[in-house]
């Protein structure tokens, strides 16, 4: 079935875009998407394996070059946590590093072509693998969730329940528009996270198909691979920038919806 597939260049980007998926129950909203979870879990322990081993031999001396790049790479994202929130939480700054590095590590995965994950996996007989989690609309809608729980949560303990129910309903506008309160602050509330998972899943999942694409045009004849081996390079060098550049936003604008969260209107 998965041969057949591959046999037109669009079954083969089709099938490329298929997940692993296994169904709890009946299916239909429980329905997991294996290769999405088991990627992004590997990719966060990668990540925190990686600090791990810059903090396993750290001194205060002279760092070695790995201890050196993992201390520039957080003395940033501090930074940039610190230039932009200044609210009291000291969990801003662990919230980016954790967004920013892992977020990173799953994009980076889209340098590496699909075949060569995919076709492993298919002689041990697994025939669908999707290997950018961040191209999956349910792993950036589950982080962008999550980023809405941290929203509420960092408004309601900053206001208290009383404070923060008052200023939904009245501002801003007033008590007089309560209606009319109500329904721009709530379409302001769940516009961010749909706006923060669509941005990052839109411009990876893009991404892959581009990526299929030129690698469909390197079969077309010695003509067809000089051609998708030019593209090819030319998209990988452009997307070395947007790979860091999505996580960055994403990290970013979780910042700033954290911080105005706390803010008063």
């Amino acid at each position: 079935m998965a041969g057949e597939a591959e046999l037109t260049p669009t079954g083969y980007i089709n099938h490329h875009l298929q997940n692993l998926t296994t169904s709890v129950g009946e299916g239909g909203f429980w329905t997991l998407h294996l290769d999405t979870l088991i990627t992004a879990v590997l990719m966060g322990l990668l990540i925190v394996f990686a600090f791990w081993a810059a903090t396993r031999k750290a001194t205060s001396g002279v760092p070695g070059k790995w201890q050196a790049f993992v201390e520039i790479c957080l003395e940033f994202v501090d930074k940039q946590a610190r230039d932009t929130y200044h609210g009291p939480s000291r969990l801003v700054t662990p919230i980016a590093i954790t967004l920013f590095f892992w977020i990173l590590m799953m994009n980076l995965l889209k340098m590496i072509p699909a075949d060569f994950i995919a076709k492993p996996l298919e002689l041990a007989g697994v025939h669908y693998w999707k290997p950018v989690p961040t191209a999956d609309v349910n792993a950036t809608l589950g982080m962008s969730i999550s980023v809405f729980f941290l929203m509420l949560f960092f408004a309601i303990r900053a206001k208290g329940f009383g404070g923060f129910t008052k200023e939904f309903l009245t501002a801003p506008f007033g008590k007089w528009m309560m209606p009319f309160n109500l329904i721009i602050n709530i379409v302001e509330w769940v516009s961010k996270p749909i706006s923060l998972a669509m941005r990052l899943f839109g411009n990876m999942f893009g991404g892959e198909i581009v990526f299929l694409l030129i690698w469909v045009l390197g079969g077309a004849g010695i003509i067809g691979a000089l051609a998708g081996g030019v593209f090819g390079l030319g998209w990988m060098l452009f997307h070395l920038l947007v790979i860091p550049l999505q996580a960055f936003i994403f990290m970013m604008l979780s910042i700033v919806y954290l911080s105005l969260s706390e803010d008063a209107h």
